[in-house]
């Protein structure tokens, strides 16, 4: 008797082992990564995918999912996506090389998508060059969208010595929030820190608000990546890290937790590849770029996690 009791007792054990086990396996299923991006000079939005953030596919053949409309020169470029806690997905973008504003667009599902709002950013620095790469940052503290990009305006700072095809283009970053993308705060200086520098990005952990941004000064060349952070997502200390990026030029730092690591994935644009760079405590990085894989000729979004049903619901199509 007593030995069928213990054949009981340890199977009632492996049962409930099963279960546990069955449980992870599930709740690691229920999210998976994506990554926005367009092709080309700006053809539209195109979506990739990852389970592991390592190995990333296209959908759909790498087909564009969402066709500009708005800007000089309808582009869609550097497409920065996030979601709200209610659930919704919200887009901005850079319209055109010249313009003055940037593109806006919200979306349940990722596949239908809002009519495009026009945002006019910059119309109240006058002389503005360009606004470039917006960003999206959501601070779940606040229920607020803070949106950054570069712009050049005409005599604001000090002129750096520049290659013969970037003359006249001197960045800083400028920012404004907005609770419901109805209302927005007057635009601001977002980051100064001495260098011509684009593409900003910005990855929240703990109490602690990291930015990564590009080194744009070319005349010496820099075109590397770097990072400040604060314990507010504004009013990032100027001081930056020496460059997390290697010996090539990188742009378009897309920050993304993945496990114990977080990663930084960015554009080699002169090499038409990607690359990332991780690290476990934010001061140390390490070259991945050999072990990941993206769609070829892919240009630079943001990487975000979503729930598996997401990615189901993009798949049937």
């Amino acid at each position: 008797m007593i030995k069928y009791k213990l054949l009981w007792v340890v199977s009632i054990v492996l049962a409930t082992c099963s279960c546990i086990n069955k449980q992870a396996i599930s709740s690691e299923e229920e999210s998976v990564y994506m990554f926005s991006y367009f092709n080309g000079n700006g053809d539209g939005l195109h979506l990739a995918y990852s389970v592991d953030g390592l190995q990333w596919t296209a959908l759909h053949n790498d087909s564009v999912l969402l066709v500009p409309e708005l800007g000089k020169d309808k582009l869609m470029r550097d497409p920065s996506i996030v979601q709200d806690e209610n659930g919704t997905f919200h887009m901005v973008w850079t319209t055109g090389w010249w313009d003055q504003g940037f593109g806006y667009a919200h979306s349940q599902d990722l596949k239908n998508w809002s009519e495009q709002l026009y945002v006019p950013a910059m119309e109240g620095y006058e002389g503005t060059k360009n606004t470039w790469a917006p960003e999206l940052f959501y601070n779940k503290k606040d229920s607020t969208f803070y949106i950054f990009w570069s712009s050049t305006v005409p005599g604001a700072f000090p002129e750096l010595p520049v290659a013969e095809n970037e003359k006249g283009l001197n960045h800083r970053q400028y920012y404004l929030t907005t609770r419901d993308f109805k209302v927005f705060s007057e635009t601001k200086l977002f980051f100064e820190p001495g260098f011509s520098v684009i593409d900003g990005a910005i990855y929240a952990q703990d109490d602690t608000y990291y930015l990564f941004v590009k080194n744009e000064n070319s005349l010496p060349a820099e075109k590397n990546i770097r990072v400040t952070s604060n314990n507010l997502p504004y009013d990032f200390p100027t001081t930056v890290s020496e460059p997390i990026t290697g010996d090539y030029w990188a742009e378009g730092a897309a920050p993304l937790r993945v496990g114990e690591y977080v990663y930084v994935y960015f554009d080699k644009y002169m090499e038409g590849k990607y690359g990332a760079v991780r690290s476990k405590d934010m001061q140390h990085w390490e070259d991945v770029s050999d072990s990941v894989s993206f769609p070829q000729g892919m240009r630079h979004g943001t990487a975000f996690e979503v729930s598996r049903s997401i990615l189901d619901g993009l798949l049937q199509d």
